[in-house]
């Protein structure tokens, strides 16, 4: 019987968004990155529902982790560059340096956030169960970093966690998922 992770490579393997970014991996080039959230979760449930490979995904994540230089600039021209590399995708290609993220968290989001310490660090502080959920291409296949399991993500449930988001951040993410996937299964915030 095939693993949780086995599985959601299975599944992985058969996105042709997903299989571009692993293909052209070394060309990222940046430290601790992993490819993660929404578009990893999403392709499981348009595979899971039967639905076109693209179905719902709008932005691919790529996040990071650089300790040695905060700048938003910086952060910029990486994101500048992978959106290029990525340019075919017809997907926005959202790039984040998580060591850099306490610097604007507050302002956003209205809540201070102690800094993280990694990239996993901050993966595991993601809005749900589903989309706290990583991996990374390594010499010996697709490494899979999921804090809270796979069930969740491989069951279709959205369950909050409740580590950083807020209630109305949560609410507003399954709206705007249960118009695209209305056959998820919600955990409601008090659930």
């Amino acid at each position: 019987m095939a693993s949780e992770e086995d599985l959601l490579r299975s599944i992985l393997a058969r996105s042709p968004i997903v299989a571009t970014v692993v293909d052209r991996w070394p060309q990222i080039g940046l430290p601790d990155c992993w490819l993660a959230a929404g578009c990893l979760a999403q392709t499981v449930w348009n595979d899971t529902f039967g639905l076109t490979p693209r179905h719902g995904i709008s932005d691919i994540d790529l996040v990071y982790f650089d300790g040695g230089d905060l700048s938003s600039e910086t952060e910029g021209g990486h994101a500048e560059r992978i959106r290029a590399l990525f340019a075919d995708l017809g997907l926005w290609s959202d790039v984040k340096n998580e060591a850099r993220v306490h610097l604007w968290y507050e302002e956003k989001f209205g809540t201070g956030l102690t800094p993280y310490l990694s990239t996993e660090d901050a993966i595991t502080t993601f809005p749900t169960t589903a989309t706290a959920i990583a991996v990374q291409p390594r010499a010996d296949g697709l490494h899979v970093f999921a804090p809270y399991g796979l069930s969740d993500l491989l069951g279709l449930i959205v369950r909050p966690n409740k580590k950083q988001i807020t209630r109305p951040i949560y609410e507003a993410k399954v709206k705007k998922w249960l118009a695209v996937w209305p056959d998820l299964r919600v955990v409601g915030w008090d659930g």
